[in-house]
Parts: structure tokens; sequence; C-alpha cells
């Protein structure tokens, strides 16, 4: 049961060799024609992850962005990239200031970045957290139980390397605790993004793929039919929302300024406030709230926990032992921080 080797390290390890050559890419060009080559005074460049179309985000993120100008009185320089690897080289190399991450995403821009979570997305009518799904078609016969049956015969779709819904938590809390590495599991694994997989399962090209309940939600509310022809037949506990991350040694007047803008769009009762909601709304946040690096410690715990079934599988002691200690710790901090503030972690 090569779980981290076989899929999802051999996905972060091959992400991490590319970022060699995306550094490489980066330092000759930047993350887009408009980008220079540094850090620019009252300029600030925010990227996004884009789990569907760029051109589709960019519709929606476009005036928000404008209100993020006019508040801040900073220039506003957006990046948008599905390549999750990508978006941490550029936070790494400062081609980029500051950004909207997935959390494992946004856990290897905290380690490997120099990223700091300051804010984290909430869901729209303040729901905290989402959950990874896996999909197949409305009219598929196959279930939970047919999918783990491991034959060698069904197609199956995960996400990007550094996307948790996508691949970190099914790896984490479905088929590692079983011993399923996926490549061994099915005829053929792809990796895609969360719109790409929809599209495969709902017209016959995977028999089942990885997703979560916000897009499925933004598929559905945008109309697409691919939303009404599939089904979910696992879900994931709670994961936490999306932090905002910026470069820990940007400057504190910006760090500021961006803080206030994040806390405080789309609150309260005006006309204003709820025009900001209505921008928020299109993709399906709710608000953002104060957050810090403790933000990701469920993330850290699920690397830790796959860590551990890892070195079980390979039988030395001495490696058990200290995965389990690492993971012993890691899952200490997160009691500590729900005793602490008496909420799920993943809330926080």
């Amino acid at each position: 049961m090569r779980i981290r080797t076989g899929r999802v390290k051999a996905g972060t390890l091959a992400a991490r060799a590319l970022a060699g050559l995306l550094a490489l890419v980066l330092a000759a060009c930047g993350p887009r024609p408009q980008d220079t080559s540094g850090p620019q005074p009252g300029v600030v460049r925010f990227s996004i992850l884009s789990t569907g179309s760029s051109q589709a985000m960019s519709q929606y993120w476009t005036p928000i962005l404008a209100d993020m100008a006019k508040e801040t009185g900073l220039k506003i320089v957006p990046y948008y990239a599905s390549n999750y690897t990508l978006l941490v080289e550029a936070l790494r190399f400062k081609k980029t200031d500051a950004g909207w991450f997935s959390n494992e995403s946004g856990l290897e821009a905290v380690q490997r970045g120099g990223g700091e979570v300051f804010a984290r997305s909430v869901g729209v009518g303040g729901v905290d957290g989402y959950a990874s799904v896996i999909l197949t078609r409305a009219d598929s016969p196959i279930t939970l139980e047919r999918l783990l049956r491991c034959d060698h015969r069904l197609t199956f779709g995960l996400g990007d390397a550094l996307s948790t819904s996508g691949t970190l938590a099914p790896m984490t809390y479905l088929f590692a605790p079983r011993g399923i590495d996926p490549r061994a599991c099915f005829r053929q694994v792809r990796s895609a993004s969360h719109m790409a997989n929809l599209f495969a399962v709902a017209h016959g090209k995977l028999d089942a793929a990885t997703n979560n309940t916000i897009s499925l939600k933004l598929a559905a509310e945008s109309g697409k039919p691919e939303a009404k022809a599939v089904k979910v037949i696992w879900t994931s506990p709670l994961l936490p929302a999306d932090p905002i991350i910026w470069r820990r040694d940007l400057d504190p007047d910006v760090k500021e300024k961006l803080r206030r803008f994040f806390l405080t769009y789309g609150q309260g009762s005006s006309p204003e406030a709820a025009r900001q909601r209505a921008y928020l709304a299109l993709v399906n946040v709710g608000g953002f709230r104060a957050a810090d690096d403790s933000h990701l410690l469920p993330v850290r715990e699920m690397e830790a926990a796959e860590a551990w079934l890892e070195a079980k599988e390979h039988g030395d002691p001495a490696r058990i032992a200290a995965a389990r200690t690492a993971l012993d710790a890691i899952r200490a901090q997160r009691e500590a921080l729900e005793a602490r503030t008496r909420a799920p972690a993943a809330a926080q």
C-alpha cells in the first residue's frame, strides 16, 4: 500500500519537481505578461485559484478586485491559474503578493512559499467549511462498495496533486485507511480540475471522480446540466474553508490595508454591503473572517495521518514511531485549539 508514494506523495513530489522548471519560467517572464519581475510600490499582485474556467473566474472576481483597489488605494493586478503549484511558486518568487488558495496549496505556500494565512472565506449564509465528494453518473449502478472492489475495471478521476478536496481528503479518509492505491485499484486514473471531473463523469468519460460540495453548488446554480447528471456516493468529513494568504514579508502598511478590506467586505446591512455580498455570492463566498496559520492544522493532520499509514505499510519500527509522534503532536495542537475556541478546527 504505497499510498503517498503511489498517488498523493508521487503527485506532490512531481509537483515539487515541476517547481524548479516553473521557477525558471517565472523568473523569465512572470505569471502574466503584465506582471513585472519583482514587487512594485503600491501594486498588489493577487492570485486566484481557478477550479473551472479562468474566463468565468475573471468575470466573477473583476468587480471584487475593483472594490479592493478602491478601498485600499492600491493597484490590484489579478493572476488566475488552475495549477496549484504555479500559485505557490509565484508567491515564493515574489511574482504575486497575496492570493486565494486551497488548503493543501495554502499549506505549501506557508511551508515553502513564505506565505502567511491572514483570513479565510466563509460560505454563503455563514456556513463554515465544505466537503470532498465522489461522483458517478446519476443513472450509474456504481456504489461506493462497487468502487472499492478494486477490480481494475473502472476509470477514476482525482484532482490536482495539491487539491485538498480533489486528492488529499479522499486519499486520507477513504483510500488510505483501506490500504488502497488508486493506481492498483482502477483501470485508469486521471488528474484534473473539479469542473473537468464533473464533465468527464456526466458525459461518461470517467466512471467516477472526486469533486467538492462548493464546486457542485456553483455548477448547479450556473445552470450546467452536468450538475443534474451526477450523484454523490461518498462525502468526506468537514474540511476547512479556503485561506487567504499574503507574503510574510509584505509591507506592513499593505498588509493592514488588505486585512481591513477582507474583514469588512460585505459586512453590515447597508445597500453597499448588500452589493458586495452579491458579488461574493457568485464565487460562493459569504464573507471573510480573520485567521492565522492554525487554520491549516486539519490539513497538516491529514498529511501526518497519511505519512503514518505509509510508515506502517513499510514496517520500519523507527519510521512508524516517528510518524506517530508527528501525528500525535499535530493532533494535540488541533485539540488544544478546539478546546480554547470551542469550535471545530475546520471552522477556525
